[in-house]
């Protein structure tokens, strides 16, 4: 579908990540058996609407602020075997390119950094609407999904289990609820 066909759901303007109205979380499976889901408290993000229509996208996460409701588990994961936060203490993310699917959907490539290193990866993001708080801010709300191979970012740790499993999943999947607000 041609992208100069579609009425785009987000406006032109700079669009600043709303924290305490989002969210930024990762699911992997745990011996293969159940996911172990967790998040980030703090980060940041901006979505850029060019005048002819272009968009870009870019954010950062604070490592050490990784959450899985479980002190140990998350002390692991700041730990160099995963994240090592003290040495890398932010993931970013740019855009390269974004397409736009249909009315709500959008193709979003770009380069994630985790631990130093750069990979390319494909998200999707659906619009949620958009609307005006009671102060006078137009917010759009993105659900944007994708996955990742943790090994593509040297989280290599893992564990194997008597079964012939890993303690540890290959795959990530990543999830952001966003409220972004106008500038």
């Amino acid at each position: 579908m041609s992208t100069d066909t579609i009425t785009p759901a987000i406006a032109q303007g700079t669009w600043t990540v709303d924290p305490s109205h989002s969210s930024v979380e990762f699911q992997v499976k745990h011996m293969g058996l159940a996911t172990v889901k967790g998040f980030f408290s703090e980060f940041e993000g901006k979505l850029e609407v060019a005048e002819d229509g272009t968009v870009s996208a870019a954010g950062t996460v604070d490592a050490a602020s990784l959450n899985t409701r479980s002190d140990q588990r998350d002390e692991h994961l700041r730990s160099a075997d995963f994240f090592d936060a003290e040495n890398y203490p932010k993931l970013s993310f740019q855009s390269t390119a974004i397409e736009q699917i249909d009315e709500d959907t959008y193709r979003i490539t770009g380069d994630l950094t985790i631990r130093g290193v750069t990979r390319e990866v494909v998200f999707e993001g659906v619009t949620q609407g958009v609307d005006q708080d009671p102060w006078g801010n137009t917010r759009v709300g993105l659900e944007v999904v994708g996955q990742i191979e943790r090994s593509d970012f040297g989280l290599n740790w893992n564990q194997a289990l008597e079964s012939g499993g890993v303690l540890v999943g290959k795959k990530v999947k990543i999830l952001l609820d966003l409220s972004t607000v106008k500038a």
